[in-house]
């Protein structure tokens, strides 16, 4: 893509020494070429990025790719400095032209470069163009020309993804939209289809740990219940002793009482033979015919 854009260092050669004082026409000046049309092609070696993924134009021009050099030092060796992707001899060129004039010429070959940058652009642009186009022809383009969403929100209750998945997703529907708008749509779709994820699996673990929670609750109760069964026959034995235990204080205070009572029966009968023995012993004093006699004969 760098030789389409930039063209062929050899040449931009040919039309320098062509154009040097040598030749019979007269010598078109350089910084004109430098500054031509943007139908003419750029021509210089296109610059080399140190990263694998190569560099943003926007890197092109920030102070810090500049490398320091000292103003000291000659006009050649600092555009050097300044622009050390571009070749030695277009840099001689641009600072004669310019007459020897740093800041002109500083100026030209920024200009060069800027043009170079906005070709490579859109290049770049062009490619992607193309490779959209492919990827529309082959089956995936909708009916507005836009490429097929991958999140389908009808699929949302099907979709059981980790965080790298979901971002993995994200990036392909952002990368396959075609425009803002597109880019737009797909997102709410992605986040819809994202939420409707959460709420299902936010609802499957609810009803899963309502599940959990009813079988231990249901344990809990089936256990409880075996106790209350417990507590209730112990109950029952108790009330049962307490009742026998009434039954038989009753029974004895009953027999308490008939004691009593024969006692005092006794008491009374020990009295009335007291009584009687006493009243025997007089009847025998006070008798006048001594002896014994046959009560019979009386």
């Amino acid at each position: 893509m760098s030789a389409i854009v930039c063209g062929k260092r050899s040449n931009f050669f040919e039309d320098l020494q062509s154009s040097s004082p040598s030749s019979s026409s007269p010598p078109q000046p350089v910084s004109k070429r430098i500054r031509c049309s943007s139908s003419s092609p750029v021509r210089f070696s296109p610059p080399r990025s140190s990263a694998a993924g190569g560099s943003s134009p926007s890197s092109y021009f920030s102070p810090n790719s500049f490398p320091a050099a000292s103003f000291n030092s000659p006009p050649l060796d600092h555009l050097i400095c300044l622009f050390p992707h571009m070749d030695k001899q277009l840099l001689k060129l641009a600072l004669e032209e310019c007459g020897d004039d740093l800041d002109s010429a500083i100026r030209s070959l920024n200009e060069l470069r800027l043009s170079s940058v906005e070709n490579l652009v859109s290049a770049a642009s062009n490619d992607a163009g193309e490779v959209h186009t492919e990827h529309s022809n082959k089956g995936n383009a909708t009916s507005n020309g836009e490429t097929a969403s991958i999140l389908d929100p009808s699929d949302a209750e099907n979709l059981s993804l980790d965080n790298a998945e979901w971002v993995e997703l994200f990036v392909k529907e952002m990368m396959s939209a075609s425009n803002i708008d597109d880019a737009k749509a797909r997102a709410s779709r992605a986040l819809e289809v994202l939420e409707k994820s959460i709420r299902v699996r936010a609802t499957a673990e609810a009803a899963q740990s309502f599940q959990q929670e009813n079988i231990i609750i249901k344990q809990q109760l089936q256990a409880l219940i075996q106790e209350n069964m417990v507590l209730k026959r112990a109950v029952s034995i108790q009330h049962e002793r307490q009742k026998e235990f009434e039954d038989r204080s009753q029974e004895l205070h009953q027999l308490k009482e008939l004691v009593a009572q024969y006692q005092e029966q006794l008491r009374t009968l020990e009295v009335n033979n007291y009584a009687l023995t006493m009243h025997l012993k007089q009847a025998q004093q006070n008798n006048s015919i001594p002896g014994r006699f046959n009560p019979d004969v009386f």
